[in-house]
């Protein structure tokens, strides 16, 4: 289960370094092996390759009207795996697609993260506070 936000900066090569705190429990889930894929929501979503597998046999199973779904979550597809410094290349036609920058955050989200750029991920939630509580969490509380 991952939970948590990072702030990280990306590399020069668009490298981005895993924080310890999930790059141990990423090499005995699934020895560092990993799978980014684009979100239509702007962000990079980054599975342990055995989750990924299977939302891959599901997407892939999809009917043709949702051909353009699929080439959102399977043509951006890219199979990752730790180096030995605990890092991901996140690749240039990813970060492009979502428009991540230099400064990202990392968040947990259960059984995969979200890899936002910083600045857009600020004004996303901004957005939501500003929209007002949605009425799925009307009776939702801590």
């Amino acid at each position: 289960m991952f939970q948590g936000a990072s702030a990280i900066n990306l590399d020069a090569k668009g490298r981005m370094s895993i924080p310890a705190k999930h790059r141990d429990a990423l090499a005995i889930q699934c020895d560092g092996r990993l799978t980014l894929t684009r979100h239509p929501d702007g962000c990079v979503m980054l599975f342990p390759r055995p989750v990924w597998e299977q939302h891959r046999q599901q997407i892939a199973q999809w009917p043709m009207q949702a051909r353009a779904w699929q080439r959102i979550f399977l043509g951006y597809a890219t199979d990752v795996e730790l180096d030995t410094a605990g890092r991901i290349l996140i690749a240039p036609e990813l970060r492009t697609a979502v428009g991540i920058e230099r400064e990202v955050m990392l968040m947990g989200m259960g059984s995969h993260f979200e890899i936002w750029d910083a600045a857009k991920m600020a004004e996303k939630e901004q957005q939501a506070i500003d929209a007002g509580t949605p009425d799925v969490l009307a009776n939702f509380s801590f």
